[in-house]
Protein backbone atom coordinates (compact mmCIF):
# COMPACT_ATOMS: atom_id res chain seq x y z
CA UNK A 1 0.00 0.00 0.00
CA UNK A 2 3.01 2.30 0.76
CA UNK A 3 4.11 2.02 -3.19
CA UNK A 4 0.63 4.07 -3.72
CA UNK A 5 1.05 6.43 -1.16
CA UNK A 6 4.19 8.38 -2.67
CA UNK A 7 1.63 9.88 -4.91
CA UNK A 8 -0.24 11.54 -2.28
CA UNK A 9 1.27 15.10 -1.61
CA UNK A 10 0.58 16.61 1.45
CA UNK A 11 1.64 20.12 2.29
CA UNK A 12 2.44 21.14 6.33
CA UNK A 13 2.00 24.90 6.65
CA UNK A 14 4.24 25.28 10.78
CA UNK A 15 6.27 27.97 11.71
CA UNK A 16 8.24 25.77 14.03
CA UNK A 17 10.80 24.38 12.05
CA UNK A 18 11.12 21.25 14.20
CA UNK A 19 8.09 20.79 14.25
CA UNK A 20 7.56 21.30 10.36
CA UNK A 21 10.86 18.76 9.78
CA UNK A 22 9.36 15.89 12.18
CA UNK A 23 6.21 15.95 10.23
CA UNK A 24 7.77 15.66 6.89
CA UNK A 25 10.19 13.16 8.06
CA UNK A 26 7.36 11.08 9.50
CA UNK A 27 4.79 11.56 6.48
CA UNK A 28 7.60 10.40 4.54
CA UNK A 29 8.48 7.49 6.45
CA UNK A 30 4.77 6.39 5.89
CA UNK A 31 4.80 6.79 2.32
CA UNK A 32 3.87 10.34 1.56
CA UNK A 33 5.42 12.93 -0.57
CA UNK A 34 5.77 16.54 1.36
CA UNK A 35 5.80 19.76 0.94
CA UNK A 36 6.55 21.97 3.08
CA UNK A 37 5.59 26.51 3.82
CA UNK A 38 6.60 28.15 6.85
CA UNK A 39 3.48 30.07 6.48
CA UNK A 40 -0.06 31.29 5.40
CA UNK A 41 1.59 33.12 2.94
CA UNK A 42 4.59 30.67 1.62
CA UNK A 43 1.70 27.83 1.47
CA UNK A 44 -0.93 30.30 -0.71
CA UNK A 45 2.43 31.02 -2.86
CA UNK A 46 3.51 27.39 -2.68
CA UNK A 47 -0.01 26.16 -3.98
CA UNK A 48 -0.04 28.37 -7.22
CA UNK A 49 3.06 26.53 -8.47
CA UNK A 50 1.91 22.92 -7.83
CA UNK A 51 0.40 21.24 -11.19
CA UNK A 52 -0.82 18.45 -9.04
CA UNK A 53 -2.38 19.98 -5.60
CA UNK A 54 -2.20 18.52 -2.36
CA UNK A 55 -4.64 16.11 -1.02
CA UNK A 56 -4.36 17.06 2.23
CA UNK A 57 -2.97 20.32 4.03
CA UNK A 58 -1.58 19.86 7.73
CA UNK A 59 -2.12 23.76 8.65
CA UNK A 60 -0.91 25.31 12.21
CA UNK A 61 -3.48 28.31 13.48
CA UNK A 62 -0.60 30.69 14.97
CA UNK A 63 1.99 31.67 12.70
CA UNK A 64 3.38 34.99 11.72
CA UNK A 65 2.86 36.76 8.68
CA UNK A 66 -0.33 35.20 7.73
CA UNK A 67 -1.69 32.78 10.43
CA UNK A 68 -3.88 29.56 9.74
CA UNK A 69 -7.75 31.72 10.25
CA UNK A 70 -6.07 34.31 7.21
CA UNK A 71 -4.94 31.29 4.93
CA UNK A 72 -8.39 29.34 5.24
CA UNK A 73 -10.05 32.60 4.15
CA UNK A 74 -7.97 32.58 0.91
CA UNK A 75 -8.08 29.01 0.47
CA UNK A 76 -12.24 28.87 0.59
CA UNK A 77 -11.87 32.02 -1.93
CA UNK A 78 -9.89 30.09 -4.40
CA UNK A 79 -11.70 27.42 -6.42
CA UNK A 80 -8.58 25.95 -7.60
CA UNK A 81 -7.99 24.91 -3.70
CA UNK A 82 -10.96 25.63 -1.91
CA UNK A 83 -11.50 21.67 -1.99
CA UNK A 84 -8.64 20.42 -0.55
CA UNK A 85 -9.06 18.98 2.98
CA UNK A 86 -7.20 20.92 5.62
CA UNK A 87 -6.46 19.80 9.23
CA UNK A 88 -6.01 22.32 11.83
CA UNK A 89 -2.87 22.02 14.06
CA UNK A 90 -3.07 24.06 17.28
CA UNK A 91 -2.30 23.82 21.36
CA UNK A 92 -5.14 25.86 21.49
CA UNK A 93 -7.96 24.06 24.08
CA UNK A 94 -10.69 25.16 21.99
CA UNK A 95 -9.67 23.38 18.89
CA UNK A 96 -12.80 21.99 18.12
CA UNK A 97 -14.50 25.26 18.27
CA UNK A 98 -11.53 26.69 16.02
CA UNK A 99 -11.86 23.47 13.58
CA UNK A 100 -15.64 24.58 12.90
CA UNK A 101 -14.70 28.68 12.68
CA UNK A 102 -12.23 27.86 9.86
CA UNK A 103 -14.52 25.31 8.51
CA UNK A 104 -11.86 22.79 8.59
CA UNK A 105 -12.00 19.12 8.00
CA UNK A 106 -10.16 17.76 11.23
CA UNK A 107 -7.94 19.12 13.54
CA UNK A 108 -4.74 17.43 15.38
CA UNK A 109 -3.77 18.88 19.09
CA UNK A 110 -0.81 19.76 20.04
CA UNK A 111 1.52 18.19 21.64
CA UNK A 112 1.21 15.86 18.76
CA UNK A 113 0.30 12.37 18.88
CA UNK A 114 2.11 10.48 16.09
CA UNK A 115 -0.83 7.87 16.31
CA UNK A 116 -3.80 10.21 16.01
CA UNK A 117 -1.93 12.47 13.25
CA UNK A 118 -1.47 9.36 11.12
CA UNK A 119 -5.00 8.63 12.14
CA UNK A 120 -6.46 11.62 10.37
CA UNK A 121 -4.15 11.88 7.88
CA UNK A 122 -5.41 8.31 6.52
CA UNK A 123 -8.90 9.78 7.13
CA UNK A 124 -8.74 12.62 5.03
CA UNK A 125 -6.12 11.32 2.61
CA UNK A 126 -8.43 9.84 -0.09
Amino acid sequence: MKANLKEKLILIVEDEQDIRNGLQELLESEGYSVSVAENGAEALDTLKNFEVLPCLILLDIMMPIKDGFAFKFEQDQDPRIKNIPVAIMTADTLIDIKRIQMNANACIRKPIDIDALLLTVKEQVI
